[in-house]
């Protein structure tokens, strides 16, 4: 039976979890909203990741990784020309550059932090391609899986509690009207002066996220930090207020607001 579905059916943990478990070798190809990622896996380890067009060459990683600096990185590729990645990396060994274990590690960090990314998505389709493997030109690795799967439970649970929070990205953030209040005494941590920075009710949070390169979790992280310290408050792009309204049920519990739906239909039908 084909491995296919809709991410809003399967979750991208309970896929890497049976991909886990039944130790398949292929790719994974998941087309999500304006992006597909392919996770490439042997034996039920991961071994590749790739999301979209994004420059995924060895230089490129090892500068993304910290591995290199930006300098070295301009060198390796003025001077890597057409090598393959697998020939770059012996190369850079022979050389006495990095170590191998330096350019594995490098490469589990990255395709790690590409699966880290794929949690918060939970719109689009996704299918398994067994005959599929990573190009020839790519140095494979060997990443246990079930530590990603914790992660991405954790994640996605954290995820959901943001959305309830912070439903729309399309919504602009203003400083809070509170007298005396001095954000430059406020001790925030790097990635929140970066969002502090771009506060206007004219940005949009997902304008930020891009400016700022951030994915949707960490916006709303970092956002809702900012909200419960009383900083920021959303508002319209443009400024205009959010009006507040009260929630259509006194409860948040899903079998209780089911059990009402019921009662009311019942006494409707009834009438």
């Amino acid at each position: 039976m084909a491995l296919k579905g809709n991410l809003r059916d399967f979750s991208i943990t309970q896929l890497l979890n049976l991909i886990n478990l039944a130790c398949k070798t292929g790719t994974l190809v998941i087309e999500g909203v304006g992006d597909i990622a392919r996770i490439s896996f042997r034996e039920g380890k991961l071994c590749f990741a790739q999301v979209g067009q994004e420059d995924d060459s060895l230089p490129m990683i090892l500068r993304k990784t910290k591995a290199i600096s930006n300098n070295q990185y301009k060198v390796l590729m003025e001077r890597a020309g057409q090598l393959s990645d697998k020939e770059l990396g012996l190369l850079l060994i022979n050389a006495g550059y990095l170590s191998q274990q330096e350019i594995l590690d490098s490469l589990q960090t990255y395709f790690s932090d590409i699966v880290r990314q794929l949690f918060t998505w939970v719109e689009g389709f996704f299918h398994f391609e067994p005959d599929i493997l990573l190009p020839d030109s790519k140095i494979p690795v060997r990443i246990e899986l079930e530590n990603l799967i914790i992660e991405g439970s954790r994640q996605l649970k954290e995820w959901e509690q943001l959305q309830e929070e912070i439903p729309s990205l399309d919504m602009a953030l203003k400083f809070t009207d509170r007298p005396g209040t001095d954000i430059r005494n406020v001790n925030l941590s790097v990635d929140e002066w970066k969002v502090v920075s771009y506060v206007n009710p004219k940005n949009t949070m997902r304008q930020i996220s891009h400016a700022t390169h951030m994915n949707d979790l960490e916006i709303r992280r970092l956002v809702y930090g900012l909200l419960q310290a009383g900083l920021v408050e959303i508002v319209r792009p443009g400024g205009a207020p959010i009006i507040q309204t009260s929630r259509m049920f006194p409860t948040q519990d899903r079998e209780e607001q089911k059990s009402m739906l019921n009662r009311l239909i019942r006494r409707i039908r009834s009438i």
